[in-house]
């Protein structure tokens, strides 16, 4: 029996389609095992939002060789799709899978025997159509669902349409199939995962289905007591969307909705597909329907053309606006981009200096909304993790909390009375006793 091991960088959707490639070469009699426990076979699953992602994945192959006599080292993801050629020159590596074959992998390497040369199978991303179902499971808590893949959208900084390809879905049917099959396995919390989830509903490049439509039928399946939406565009997010979570027992108050600038002049020139009036009429909207909702964002500081006035724009829309967290991420030059050509472009100096205050701006508003919620009893989801004699776990609206360990409480949902918010940024919180169900 050959042993297998995954290494996953990047984001949800990854993860979701390491997890489903790994039942696959279970279900052919592999072991599947960690990385550090010798393996035959590695596959790495990469990323490349960032310029640091590429590096990643060659850190990760040179640590590969070191944890096992002379693995298998199979390279797939994104990085794979927009530079295949690149990665096959990096020693160590034994095959490259674009896009449209990862899923095929067990087929085209069949043996896994190692050649004199890497082998390259990557088809241009055009050739990437067709919609291959994803879901974690097993690894965590939360379970990773895909219900949408690649992107229509152009945004000048962003790779994912070369990587990914078309937006692509598949079918509600299928989504709640696979529902019910991830709610037999024990598990409390489905997240919705795409590289444009609110697009979803997309079927050979004509839209066949909504996706207020999808997650309308999934609020009625049984055995499942949460389920979250990982991202979703402003333009995308309409009041339809938001009150019915509003009024679902089981989707998460809970929205991350990308930004990346408060400056209608950056918007514009990162092709993005609203202005940031928009964005303030959904917040607002939120708010109004769903007062305790965690509002998370994204936004890239640094992009060509963004001067001190543009960023200090950014800056005071976001400490004015009525949201939780921010995911800020630092303008990364990326090949074939629309951006990478733009002129003014930012000094990293400037870049690292302007990422730190929103950085620094994201744990004030943090800190700000969990304090809302002080003394107030609500249920939290506990995690496998245990850090320190303490167990985490979040609540529906996001806010992660920590109380004494105890192994019952693992993939658990528990009442818990939210007591301070602690030093590190993480709510602390006593456990009350008595078992929660929204299902």
């Amino acid at each position: 029996m050959k042993k297998v091991a995954f290494y996953t960088l990047g984001c949800k959707l990854n993860f979701s389609e390491t997890s489903s490639i790994i039942r696959m070469f279970q279900q052919r009699g592999y072991q599947k095992v960690e990385f550090h426990d010798s393996p035959d076979i590695i596959v790495i699953n990469t990323c490349s939002v960032t310029d640091n992602a590429d590096k990643k994945c060659r850190q990760v192959v040179k640590e590969a060789k070191k944890v096992s006599e002379n693995p298998f080292i199979i390279i797939i993801g994104c990085y794979a799709q927009l530079k295949p050629k690149e990665i096959a020159e990096i020693p160590g590596v034994d095959a490259v899978l674009g896009a449209s074959e990862k899923f095929s992998l067990l087929e085209l390497l069949d043996g896994f025997e190692k050649h004199p040369k890497t082998l390259v199978y990557a088809q241009d991303i055009t050739e990437a159509t067709i919609f291959n179902n994803a879901y974690s499971l097993n690894d965590r808590t939360r379970t990773f669902l895909k219900v949408q893949d690649g992107c229509d959208y152009s945004c000048s900084f962003c790779t994912i349409p070369l990587a990914r390809g078309k937006s692509r879905s598949d079918t509600i049917e299928n989504v709640l199939d696979s529902a019910k099959t991830i709610a037999q396995n024990d598990v409390k919390e489905i997240v919705l995962t795409g590289v444009n989830t609110g697009d979803f509903g997309i079927r050979n490049g004509k839209r066949e289905e909504k996706f207020i439509d999808l997650i309308k039928e999934l609020d009625h399946i049984n055995g499942i007591d949460r389920i979250r939406i990982s991202s979703i565009e402003p333009n995308l997010l309409n009041r339809e969307i938001i009150e019915f979570v509003a009024s679902s027992n089981k989707f998460a108050h809970h929205f991350h909705i990308p930004l990346q600038s408060g400056s209608n002049k950056i918007l514009k020139a990162m092709q993005r597909r609203y202005l940031r009036e928009l964005y303030v009429e959904r917040v607002n909207l939120i708010r109004q329907t769903i007062p305790d909702c965690c509002i998370g964002v994204d936004v890239i500081v640094g992009f060509p053309g963004e001067n001190e006035k543009d960023f200090l724009e950014t800056y005071n829309f976001l400490n004015e606006l009525d949201i939780s967290y921010l995911h800020v991420f630092t303008y990364s030059e990326r090949p074939d981009t629309l951006a990478i050509n733009m002129e003014q472009v930012v000094s990293p100096q400037e870049r690292s200096k302007r990422s730190k205050m929103l950085r620094s701006l994201s744990v004030k508003k943090r800190r700000f909304f969990y304090e809302k919620f002080v003394g107030k009893t609500m249920g939290v989801l506990f995690e496998k993790d245990v850090e320190g004699g303490k167990i985490h776990g979040f609540t529906d609206n996001y806010i992660r909390v920590a109380v004494d360990f105890f192994p019952d409480y693992i993939n658990q949902l528990k009442d818990v009375k939210l007591t301070e918010v602690g030093a590190n940024g993480i709510m602390k919180g006593e456990p009350v006793n008595k078992t929660i169900s929204v299902a």
